[in-house]
């Protein structure tokens, strides 16, 4: 008999046993916050290197390869121009039913972003996230403008991040 030796996250693994079992208790699997000691106070993104940083005070703490929008570059000017926006925002909600495993989303368009928005006569857009999905070994980019890295690095970073969290999204 050949045995199968498979590696499984804990999210994908909990989702195999709750449709095997059907347990509903497992539906409700999300990662846990991390102690408060290990949060991030602040995350950069340097949209040209492909890379998100978490901080805590001037320590980067994580670092991951993320990817953007279709078009990435420049700031966001409206809705479907797949552009991840540009400058200072902050964590605003929690997405634990994502279907992009999970979501943080980004506190896009910011009063400025209206005002740019409407001077043109055009839907600033909004709903941008950073989230799971990005296949492992992926590098291309793939969004409609938001930040995605994999599964198991959204993970991690759901459990550093708390709302209210600034973002710094540098072209």
């Amino acid at each position: 008999m050949t045995r199968i030796r498979v590696c499984l996250s804990a999210s994908l693994l909990l989702t195999l046993l709750m449709a095997v079992r059907g347990d509903a208790a497992l539906a409700r699997w999300l990662p846990a916050m991390a102690p408060a000691v290990q949060h991030a106070d602040t995350i950069y993104v340097y949209k040209a290197r492909r890379q998100m940083e978490l901080l805590r005070g001037d320590k980067v703490i994580a670092r991951y390869r993320i990817a953007l929008g279709d078009a990435p570059v420049g700031h966001k000017r409206r809705q479907g121009d797949e552009r991840t926006p540009e400058g200072d925002y902050f964590i605003s909600y929690r997405n634990d039913k994502s279907r992009f495993h999970l979501s943080l989303r980004i506190s896009y368009p910011n009063e400025a972003d209206r005002r740019r928005a409407k001077a043109r006569g055009v839907d600033p857009g909004g709903d941008i996230m950073i989230h799971g999905a990005t296949p492992i070994g992926y590098t291309r980019d793939w969004t409609d403008g938001c930040i995605a890295v994999t599964n198991a690095e959204i993970e991690e970073i759901w459990r550093r991040v708390p709302i209210g969290t600034p973002i710094h999204i540098a072209p």
